[in-house]
């Protein structure tokens, strides 16, 4: 087995906040079947660290960005984990990015630099007889790796891949913390990571990891665009020759229609009737002819959740239903709530709950995705493997996965979903009125669904793209 360190700041079913945890979840399995094993440095935070308690120091640090921390390696939920127990940096209760006043932690470019160096430190010497040929960066909270690498070993240090799973978040800090965040003051300038004047943890893994991956092919395209560059646009334009888009998978066993625990197992799209009647049950939504659409999201303007509460109306006149689960944005939280109240066939979960998003998706007609932007999303490709047909907006990995059901679509039989474009509530509204068209005829529905059942979901076709990028990187010299 060739050896890889993913590094990330989320990884499930440890600590999840979206899909970047899902995919550096996922991904170790997949890998192990391309023949590369991966070991996954995580934050120390107190649910990583009881997963691990079983585990064994590998690594001590007297002062790491304001105190001492320590390396524990263990095996969790059949991970292989490193995890970075620094208690002034991670022990702390609520979310892992924000603090109790729903903002950043005010340290977070220390809590994150942290786990970079730590992540170079480990790629250089190894542990326990184990040295990576790869490293392998996720988002922001890794980007400063390749910066510290070069910093500490230069032409020797081993190869890096940053895969963007959402370009929207940089991981800024004031220019003054340089020297507290260990940073070469070499590296801050435009050609650097130097962002208007600040530090920029992604503008840092943009620049200097040796290749670059995101979450889905579209995506790859839209990142180069100024609407969808977040500003780094003019980066990924002149790394464009080692950027690669390359679709997510899920992880099939726990998203699995047949064995799912969570819910009444099925094998086919006409067991979803139990599913459906006890969703309604725990929403208490009343029995309807039309069908139930389900949302499991955070809720932010990204998501396009305010377009989905204008085309609301519409869509429950035609008899259709909605349940949602989801937390972010207060005001969008208390929009939602207020529809629940309004609306009889509307149910509202304000917060995260795994299970009970297995149950949605299962019990669910529909599943919408009304993303303005979206690098892969996951919601879709559990939707296709229950037979919850996704309606979602024409963008990223969303366009990538679910075949529209267009006439061309549906004469030829390989229609999983609908797509509507430009991503406004009309068009949303236009797509939810055709879902309860495409819905009334039971026939063309339950074709719908078989074939997004069969669509793959899985890692089959994207693992042994990662690996090809790892080989390179493992062959670089």
């Amino acid at each position: 087995m060739r050896k890889a360190l993913s590094v990330a700041s989320e990884c499930a079913p440890l600590i999840k906040t979206g899909g970047l945890a899902d995919v550096a979840g996922a991904l170790p399995a997949a890998m192990k079947a391309e023949g590369w094993q991966l070991r996954t440095l995580l934050p120390g935070y107190p649910a990583v660290m009881a997963a691990v308690k079983r585990g064994h120091v590998v690594w001590e640090e007297p002062d790491l960005m304001g105190g001492p921390a320590r390396v524990v390696a263990g095996k969790a939920s059949k991970l292989d984990i490193l995890a970075l127990d620094a208690p002034h940096l991670f022990d702390r209760k609520g979310a892992i990015y924000l603090g109790p006043d729903g903002r950043d932690w005010p340290d977070n470019p220390e809590r994150f630099a942290a786990l970079s160096w730590i992540a170079a430190r480990l790629a250089i010497d190894g542990v326990e007889n184990w040295k990576p040929e790869v490293v392998h960066l996720h988002d922001w909270q890794a980007g400063l790796v390749p910066v510290y690498l070069r910093d500490m070993a230069g032409n020797d240090a081993p190869g890096t891949l940053l895969t963007i799973h959402n370009i929207a978040f940089h991981g800024h800090a004031p220019a003054e913390r340089l020297t507290s965040l260990r940073l070469p003051a070499s590296g801050f300038h435009p050609g650097g990571f130097e962002y208007y004047g600040r530090i920029n943890a992604l503008k840092a893994g943009l620049v200097y990891a040796d290749k670059l991956s995101t979450v889905s092919p579209t995506y790859a395209e839209q990142l180069l665009l100024p609407e969808f560059g977040m500003g780094l646009d003019g980066v990924l334009r002149s790394r464009r020759a080692d950027l690669t888009g390359i679709l997510n998978g899920i992880d099939t066993t726990v998203w699995n229609p047949a064995e799912d625990p969570l819910v009444t197992a099925y094998k086919s799209p006409k067991r979803k009737t139990a599913n459906k009647a006890a969703l309604q049950l725990e929403f208490e939504l009343p029995g309807s002819k039309g069908p139930l659409a389900v949302v499991v999201s955070r809720l932010t303007e990204q998501k396009g959740l305010d377009l989905l509460l204008e085309a609301l109306p519409a869509f429950l006149r035609r008899g259709g239903q909605l349940a949602l689960l989801g937390a972010g944005d207060d005001v969008l939280e208390r929009a939602w709530l207020a529809a629940a109240a309004e609306y009889d066939s509307v149910g509202v979960r304000i917060g995260y709950d795994e299970a009970l998003s297995h149950r949605l998706i299962a019990g669910g007609d529909a599943i919408v995705v009304p993303s303005r932007f979206e690098p892969c999303g996951l919601t879709q490709l559990y939707g296709l493997r229950y037979g919850t047909i996704p309606v979602v907006a024409l963008t990223g990995g969303l366009a990538d996965t679910v075949i529209s059901a267009n006439d061309a679509g549906l004469k030829a039989g390989v229609a999983t979903g609908l797509q509507f474009h430009p991503v406004t509530a009309s068009a949303l509204t236009g797509a939810l009125l055709r879902l309860c068209d495409l819905y009334e005829d039971t026939q063309v529905w339950q074709r719908m669904q078989r074939k997004a059942m069969r669509h793959p979901v899985d890692w089959a076709s994207s693992a042994p793209r990662y690996a090809a990028l790892y080989e390179a990187l493992g062959n670089a010299e």
